[in-house]
């Protein structure tokens, strides 16, 4: 089965041209053979550009490999213009599978015998389809709302699962061939994924993301949740309120209704550091497709999340020792920076610091004060890749989702507004957070947070004080008594110790007298006198043990 998928993957590539983009001097003289040699394969898009080329070779892999498209989109640092223009496609204008299916499907999750049941209205043209699912817009006879019903890919988890294995496949190879295999950890990075993915595929665990998500941005000016109407969510069928909005890579429209763009970029990284470090909940898939900035208040923008098939957490120590770089970080203060690194684990424990803090400096300093337009993080990412493997960093498969959704919060203040400086936005949010976990108001909020089961066991008090009283004026005695049995029980030992070796002499003595010609008397009485003794060291050990057992 990988055997043949690989084989898929390739026919693709090469059936798309993607072997041309890459320069020969690139390639081994054994990657230009193969290539040569399956010369049944040719490119059936010589007329298409580079980008149109790769975004339909990727649409045709499947969603794993849309997936990583969609990322990329956002990275226009990194890609030429028409590339990253051509991936956006895949956001939200992939291949639709027939309105026919949609609608069966809708019917069955649903037990509905017709739409019409449910719906005053409903468009069999998809609004918008994806790699995971796509979505129809309709109304519902309760309350005359406009909705949007989010439709799962039959058969999509098959698809996945064949990739899954590849990519399996793959990563045990790069893990065991690779010299950065083992700080890589390619195995578990791919074990992350795959949980994500396959999480995505539940609409019911969609639905309760966004409803989590609504809860905690519940009056936000920053962001809005849409509605999600849970009665009438399945595994495969979800339906949420309709929005209205501007897409976030349509800056011609924002600019035509005079976004404050400044203001929308900050709210941006507002909205990001609040899910991870206020909430320890985000939203994990922040491409541009599923980010709508609402039309009303232009000079006050909000945001208009979709898509919350993918979310990420992050327990209390990964957080507290993000935030501590995050703050190090911005203050410059690289010593703290690879001390804490140390200190986690992401570096071997015999890092030299004084080394690593100025490998971290020499990344670093080049890029602050400067706006996100003045930095290649292409370059950035190149020195930083170099370092981790000089001082042998070990890759977190637990933060592969957030350093992916800060690359797309990144990615989208490069867009929004270029002279976004990242750090001074970021900074005074991470101060106040790092001051309500440390310090007086920490302490306060902890005693707030317990005081409930407090006060619940604050009348038990007195008894278990009084009770607790009188077991310490009881332990003397237990002493005592403890002592003595312990002191029973190594004479009881002793005596055991004693008898089989007096036993196993009068056994040795029974045995070697028989030997002189003596009358058997003598032999025969020194075996019965061992074998007492045997029987009597036998006793008094076992009659030990039991007490030990009690004991």
């Amino acid at each position: 089965m990988r055997i043949v998928r690989l084989y898929q993957i390739n026919k693709v590539l090469l059936q798309h041209g993607l072997d041309e983009l890459v320069p020969d001097r690139w390639l081994p003289w054994s990657a230009r053979f193969m290539r040569k040699t399956i010369f049944w394969i040719q490119n059936k898009h010589k007329n298409k550009a580079a980008g149109e080329r790769i975004t339909l070779a990727l649409q045709s892999l499947g969603p794993v490999f849309i997936k990583f498209g969609q990322m990329l989109s956002t990275r226009r640092d990194l890609l030429p213009p028409e590339i990253a223009n051509e991936l956006a496609k895949l956001q939200d204008k992939v291949a639709p599978f027939p309105s026919e299916q949609a609608q069966q499907i809708i019917k069955q999750s649903l037990g509905l015998t017709e739409l019409s049941e449910l719906f005053s209205e409903f468009h069999p043209e998809p609004l918008a389809s994806a790699s995971i699912a796509q979505v129809h817009a309709a109304r519902l006879h309760q309350g005359d709302q406009d909705v949007v019903v989010k439709v799962l890919r039959p058969d999509i988890r098959k698809t996945i699962d064949a990739d899954m294995e590849l990519l399996f496949t793959l990563a045990t190879l790069l893990h065991k061939w690779l010299p950065d295999g083992k700080r890589l950890r390619p195995v578990e990075v791919v074990i992350e994924y795959q949980r994500t993915l396959v999480d995505e595929l539940d609409l019911m665990r969609e639905s309760a993301n966004g409803m989590q998500l609504k809860r905690n941005f519940e009056g936000s000016e920053a962001l809005y949740i849409p509605q999600i109407y849970s009665d009438y969510c399945r595994h495969n069928v979800m339906i949420m309120e309709r929005i209205y909005g501007i897409p976030i890579s349509n800056i011609d429209a924002l600019m035509a209704q005079n976004t404050n763009m400044k203001t929308l970029a900050e709210r941006g990284v507002e909205v990001f550091f609040t899910q991870v470090f206020r909430d320890s909940f985000f939203h994990a898939d922040m491409h541009p497709g599923n980010i709508f900035v609402s039309t009303e208040h232009p000079d006050n923008p909000q945001y208009i999340a979709i898509d919350f098939g993918i979310v990420g957490t992050l327990n209390k120590e990964d957080k507290r020792y993000l935030a501590e770089n995050f703050i190090a970080f911005f203050n410059r203060d690289y010593r703290k920076v690879a001390q804490l690194h140390a200190d986690s684990g992401w570096v071997p424990g015999d890092t030299n610091i004084d080394d690593f803090e100025m490998a971290i400096r020499t990344v670093c300093e080049p890029i602050f004060q400067k706006p996100l337009a003045e930095i290649s993080f292409g370059n950035v990412l190149l020195q930083l890749f170099n370092t981790a493997r000089r001082f042998n960093m070990v890759v977190q498969p637990q933060l592969v989702l957030l350093q992916k959704t800060l690359l797309y919060i990144e990615g989208l203040g490069r867009l929004l507004y270029p002279q976004l400086d990242l750090w001074q936005t970021a900074k005074p949010f991470l101060e106040k957070w790092m001051d309500e976990q440390i310090g007086v108001r920490a302490m306060v909020g902890k005693i707030r947070q317990n005081l409930p089961f407090w006060s619940e066991k604050l009348p038990d008090m007195p008894d278990l004080l009084h009770d607790g009283l009188q077991q310490v004026k009881r332990m003397p005695l237990q002493h005592l008594v403890a002592h003595q049995q312990m002191v029973e029980l190594q004479s009881q030992g002793m005596k055991a110790t004693h008898y089989g070796i007096v036993g196993a002499t009068f056994i040795l003595l029974a045995a070697i007298l028989p030997l002189y010609q003596m009358h058997w008397a003598f032999p025969a009485t020194s075996g019965i006198i061992g074998l007492g003794c045997w029987i009597s060291s036998w006793r008094k050990s076992h009659s030990s043990g039991l007490q030990e057992k009690v004991f």
